[in-house]
């Protein structure tokens, strides 16, 4: 079976009977058969952290399924939820730590128990070469050096706090930022001496940054959860794209990223 038949039967074989919304407990396994025909759109509100492994399933899944077209909101968590809350016509959400995705079914946004797909760490980034001699986490509390770090109310920020916490060190940073990618880009642009980003993001940044272990990281593992929303403009799809990412061909696509499993 070629990987585009595969990928279509393994969306084709979502469960459809939505009596509210959320997403499905099991993943579709490959080579499952289904009748029911994907179309339209389908709308996903994704962490920032996922723009490269969601662009390329969001590819992947148009390609098993021809005229759908997948448009994606990459943003901080807590910014998607409060889109959410307020209306947003969200098909899918998916969230770089529990608490925001809590934001959405404490109001009935997400009405069935979202799916953890993934894991992730922090990493320490710094610009090519590192010309600062960043070392590691004790270096960010060094105020003649430039840190960018996210703000607290998003989950790269929050796991940021937990490690600092965890290290005994206080960060002086200079900017805060509400997405990882703009932190990222802060450092890529040489903006900037360090920053606390994803590991994913830094394999993702290629040879424009460097990243640096530490120790910490493991105090502070971000899960992703992932839930079709409530008032999905297209609740087939949406459920047709969580399995998807939930298949052996969607971890696929996250494990080369970097991510780790739940």
């Amino acid at each position: 079976m070629t990987r585009a038949l595969r990928m279509a039967a393994v969306a084709a074989a979502a469960v459809l009977s939505l009596a509210g919304c959320g997403s499905s407990e099991t993943p579709a396994e490959s080579g499952d058969t289904g009748t029911t025909e994907i179309s339209g759109d389908i709308t996903v509100f994704a962490a920032a952290s996922l723009t490269e492994s969601f662009t390329q399933l969001g590819k992947d899944f148009e390609a098993a399924h021809p005229g759908v077209k997948v448009a994606f909101n990459f943003a901080g968590s807590s910014a998607l939820a409060q889109q959410i809350n307020e209306g947003a016509p969200a098909d899918v959400f998916a969230s770089a730590a529990p608490k925001n995705m809590d934001q959405v079914t404490e109001t009935g946004s997400v009405t069935a128990g979202p799916v953890t797909f993934v894991t992730n760490t922090l990493e320490i980034a710094v610009p090519a070469g590192n010309p600062a001699k960043v070392a590691g986490l004790e270096d960010f509390a060094k105020a003649d050096l430039k840190i960018a770090l996210c703000a607290e109310q998003v989950p790269c920020g929050a796991a940021s706090k937990k490690v600092f916490e965890a290290a005994g060190i206080t960060p002086a940073p200079d900017t805060l930022e509400q997405d990882v990618k703009a932190v990222l880009s802060k450092v890529s642009l040489g903006e900037v001496d360090a920053a606390l980003v994803y590991k994913t993001d830094v394999q993702a940044a290629g040879d424009k940054v460097e990243g640096i272990e530490f120790p910490e990281a493991d105090k502070a593992v971000n899960e992703y959860p992932i839930a079709v929303c409530a008032k999905a403009p297209n609740p087939e799809g949406a459920q047709a794209f969580v399995d998807y990412v939930l298949s052996e061909e969607g971890k696929a696509v996250l494990t080369e990223a970097g991510f780790g499993a739940p």
